[in-house]
């Protein structure tokens, strides 16, 4: 009658791993997306390359963060010479990082022409292990 309630069969443990079995799966986080200032696509920021302005005693110049480190306001671009050509003639570093004026972008491009070009990757295809050491 009002005595305390029958626990069911079994240990705290077994009944703790039916229950994580009842449980729903935890959501994956989003990735932080991006716009590339030059061909203004959306993009994980992780494929991003950031943009920052460095001033000095000419104006300001253009600078790699490939760390996403340097303090400052930044412009996100995919590490591509075509997509640096588009932004340069649309003038969106400018626009992007709030400059008055031009800036200089030599060392970035600098930058850029050092690197190789880093593979494509698309959403669901495997990259290709041949040739990967185990």
């Amino acid at each position: 009658m009002g005595g305390p309630e029958p626990t069911p069969s079994g240990s705290q443990a077994e009944r703790s791993r039916e229950a994580r079995g009842r449980l729903l799966p935890v959501a994956r986080r989003a990735l932080p997306e991006r716009t590339c200032v030059g061909c203004r696509r959306r993009a994980p920021a992780s494929e991003l390359l950031r943009i920052v302005a460095v001033g000095d005693e000419a104006g300001f110049s253009l600078r790699p963060d490939p760390a996403r480190r340097l303090p400052g306001r930044g412009a996100n671009m995919h590490p591509d010479p075509a997509c640096f050509a588009q932004a340069v003639r649309r003038r969106a570093f400018g626009r992007a990082l709030r400059l008055a004026g031009v800036p200089d972008d030599g060392t970035l491009a600098e930058y850029l022409t050092r690197q190789p070009p880093r593979p494509v990757v698309r959403p669901g295809v495997a990259a290709s292990k041949v040739g990967r050491p185990t």
